[in-house]
């Protein structure tokens, strides 16, 4: 029997553990450093601290250094969204871009590239308007139970 296997581009697996680290965050309400995210998250702490940073760069949290230091969220769980987090990774269209890259490089393909064009970014916008709608919070209220 052949196993069929589901594969993600590496956007939505960034997107997951950014979500998933949050989430983490929120739930400890202090400093937690990217060796124990990765390990709660099952991941590599390089994968996490890059991910973080980004995360840092756009004001979502804060990183300190040092013996008590890690990551801390900077606004309350309950006003991140999910879309503030994906913008934050810059991945604005490419869980989608797949769908162009089907296309090919011949006369047929480009159109259909282009035809794609509308539809792929009508889905991108669809998308971020789900994710507004989804924060931090809900998903750590969840965990909590």
């Amino acid at each position: 029997m052949t196993e069929i296997r589901k594969s993600c581009p590496p956007s939505f697996r960034t997107f997951g553990l950014a979500v998933q680290a949050m989430v983490v965050l929120a739930i400890n309400a202090q400093s937690c450093p990217s060796c124990v995210l990765a390990e709660r998250l099952q991941s590599e702490a390089t994968l996490l601290r890059r991910i973080m940073g980004q995360l840092a760069r756009a004001g979502l949290i804060e990183t300190r250094e040092g013996r008590d230091g890690g990551y801390r969220l900077l606004r309350q769980p309950d006003t991140i969204t999910l879309a503030d987090i994906y913008s934050a990774l810059q991945i604005n269209g490419e869980l989608c871009r797949t769908m162009g890259e089907a296309t090919g490089p011949h006369p047929f393909g480009m159109q259909m590239k282009e035809a794609f064009s509308d539809l792929l970014a009508e889905l991108d916008q669809s998308m971020l308007a789900v994710m507004q709608q989804h924060t931090v919070e809900q998903y750590a209220a969840r965990l909590r139970g």
